[in-house]
């Protein structure tokens, strides 16, 4: 800090800053240590804030407080604020992966067609729309769906005897689709499985990434064991839909994520009823509320639910995201919400 004009100090500036609270944290911007590079000249005070994630859901509100705060002492002509971002680090991740990813979260399954990529995907573009650095792993070896969810048919090619992820929508994505011919299926035991879900993190240059979202395959196989051997993740989303049956299958996931020590971050029901396009009525085709039923049973937190909108599938198909193209939609909103709900876990990183 500098001081460059005695009638008003840095230590005045601090003190106004200690009466603005993260909403979240519940604690004031100093005491955080969030408040960086302030300086005070004639009358103009400029600093920076240091949120946890760049994805912060409350930045707006923050920088508004501080800027209010520090207007309203006597003598401030003007408030300059520079945000920025220092996602909290997952060590563990980068001391076994050998990589920068700060964080890793695992989307999950306990069955197939519940549209658990479809929910990757949107999260991961979400992330990226926020600001964050974002890689996109589709882990579903026997099903890789993200390169047409993307848009993206090929990587670039290799360098130093690495891969290089291809690139959509702000997020950096690899997938077993890239490397393999069309319709081709994928035989594997779990020797060969093993291998190319460790290729996958530590043989691709992904670079500087705050989050890497996976999509898990579905079920509790191979997969997802390689995975945790090759990489600690810092928590797992289970999808699933209100129906008994998958609501079963969800449980199984729920406990595979414990048995593997993976933080549970919340559970997120899908296909959660839709508009009548005559009466305009809500209809549940798959029932209704049963994700947030088993949260309350299990114990985790309910992320949110996805309402059924003929256009996610849509727009799948054709390699657009959802959350871009349809921005203002009931589905869209309810995305961003399951977002911010996962970044404040724990303070903005999971």
């Amino acid at each position: 800090m500098s001081i460059d004009d005695v009638s008003l100090t840095p230590e005045e500036i601090e003190a106004a800053l200690r009466n603005v609270m993260d909403p979240e944290l519940n604690k004031d911007l100093v005491s955080l240590g969030m408040i960086q590079d302030l300086t005070v000249r004639d009358g103009k005070v400029k600093f920076t804030i240091e949120l946890t994630t760049p994805a912060c859901p409350m930045k707006s509100k923050i920088e508004a407080d501080a800027r209010q705060a520090v207007e309203s002492l006597p003598g401030v002509s003007e408030v300059e604020i520079h945000l920025t971002s220092n996602v909290p680090s997952n060590d563990q991740i980068q001391g076994l992966a050998q990589r920068p990813i700060r964080n890793s979260i695992a989307i999950a399954s306990g069955k197939g067609g519940v549209g658990k990529s479809t929910i990757a995907v949107n999260v991961a573009v979400v992330l990226a729309n926020y600001g964050s650095r974002v890689g996109l792993l589709d882990a579903d070896i026997y099903g890789p769906n993200i390169p047409t969810m993307m848009g993206v048919e090929t990587i670039p090619s290799p360098e130093e005897n690495k891969l290089l992820p291809a690139e959509a929508f702000g997020v950096k994505l690899m997938s077993i689709g890239f490397l393999v011919q069309p319709g081709q299926p994928l035989i594997w035991r779990g020797p060969m499985l093993h291998s190319a879900i460790r290729q996958f993190i530590t043989d691709v240059k992904w670079g500087e990434l705050d989050y890497l979202i996976i999509d898990l395959p579905p079920g509790t196989g191979d997969v997802q064991l390689s995975l945790a051997q090759s990489m600690p993740l810092s928590g797992g989303v289970i999808v699933t839909l209100p129906q008994k049956v998958s609501i079963e299958d969800a449980r199984r996931g729920l406990e595979m994520f414990r048995a593997m020590d993976v933080p549970v971050l919340g559970i997120v029901e899908n296909m959660s009823g839709m508009l009548c396009p005559h009466c305009g009525k809500k209809i549940y085709l798959f029932k209704e509320g049963g994700g947030q039923r088993v949260a309350l049973e299990l114990g985790v937190p309910f992320l949110g639910k996805i309402p059924l909108d003929p256009q996610i599938v849509t727009f799948g198909d054709e390699g657009k995201t959802f959350v871009d193209t349809q921005p203002d939609s009931d589905a869209s909103r309810a995305f961003m919400a399951i977002v911010e709900k996962i970044l404040r876990s724990n303070g903005g990183a999971p």
